[in-house]
């Protein structure tokens, strides 16, 4: 009879050491999925997605169909004669009434247009000279800030119908009166958001600039004014069409020529459908600013996405 064998250690087999991980493109390794790729989830559409630009060719259309939207409710409402239209000639004409009296404008139009544009730009082009220098001087140093708040608030509170007065005493009926009044009408807007785009720019860059070595003179030539310069002329852009709103004010008092003197003469007259066709010369004249404007600035600040 044989002696039970006891059981020995029980044998593993050798470990192997994992594979390395293969680096990227290297030959048997699956290239990255790229977006849009099978098995990838393909972003949202912008209709779904916050803040999202539509195509060019979508949002154009979706402007021109709100046009077409207020020209169906304006030919609605003024259709039929001066009885069984809802609105009253009197008050509001139909489209086509208002298209047919473009050509009675006579040749004024051309020269108030220009009178009117050399008073806009005059005025905003003071404006911005004063302001954004004052500006950027407040937005880099609070004490200078503090200076010019009280003047700058109290521009901002005051009617503009009650700076018109002021105006003519200090500079009668001339050009200048008019230049002067679109200049104080908009300064304080465009030194608001001057100080208020030197506020935003990122406080990194301010601190990276200082740890290079950089001059205060450096940092405020180098880095503030170019990173704020895109929002600076974006109010710019809307200081155009306020000014245009401003100078009708100025054009209504001892004005030879201009859009506003225009209006003045067509209200005395009884010729509503003149007046709003200016109203439609006026608004254009600020749309093509404002394109202007806006072409200029993406084709200068590319790496700005939001303009």
């Amino acid at each position: 009879m044989t002696e039970p064998r006891r059981p020995g250690p029980a044998r593993t087999a050798p470990a192997h050491p994992a594979p390395a991980p293969s680096k990227p493109g290297a030959p048997g390794t699956p290239a990255p999925s790229k977006p849009g790729a099978p098995g990838t989830l393909a972003p949202p559409p912008w209709w779904r997605t916050l803040r999202a630009d539509p195509p060019f060719p979508i949002r154009v259309a979706f402007g021109a169909g709100m046009i077409a939207l207020v020209l169906l409710v304006w030919w609605f409402v003024t259709r039929g004669d001066a009885i069984s239209a809802i609105v009253s000639p009197s008050k509001l004409p139909s489209p086509g009434a208002v298209f047919r009296s473009y050509g009675s404008l006579g040749d004024n139009l051309s020269d108030g247009i220009v009178a009117t544009l050399e008073r806009v730009l005059g005025g905003v082009l003071l404006a911005t000279l004063v302001g954004v220098v004052l500006g950027v001087l407040a937005g880099t140093n609070r004490a200078v800030g503090a200076a010019v708040a009280p003047l700058v608030i109290f521009l901002r509170s005051i009617p503009m119908g009650a700076l018109l007065p002021l105006m003519l005493m200090l500079f009668a009926t001339g050009e200048t009166q008019k230049v002067m009044f679109i200049f104080f009408a908009i300064v304080p807007f465009v030194f608001s958001d001057t100080v208020k785009a030197i506020s935003l720019v990122p406080e990194r860059y301010v601190e990276t600039a200082q740890t290079l070595g950089a001059s205060n003179r450096q940092i405020l030539g180098k880095v503030l004014v170019p990173l704020a310069l895109p929002d600076i002329i974006t109010s710019l852009r809307f200081q155009f069409g306020l000014a245009l709103g401003y100078v009708m004010l100025a054009e209504a008092i001892a004005t030879p020529r201009g859009l506003g003197v225009m209006l003045n003469t067509n209200q005395r007259q009884g010729n509503i459908e003149q007046n709003y066709d200016l109203l439609f010369i006026i608004a254009l004249l600020a749309f093509m600013l404002d394109l202007l404007i806006r072409f200029f600035q993406r084709g200068v600040f590319q790496w700005r996405r939001d303009l």
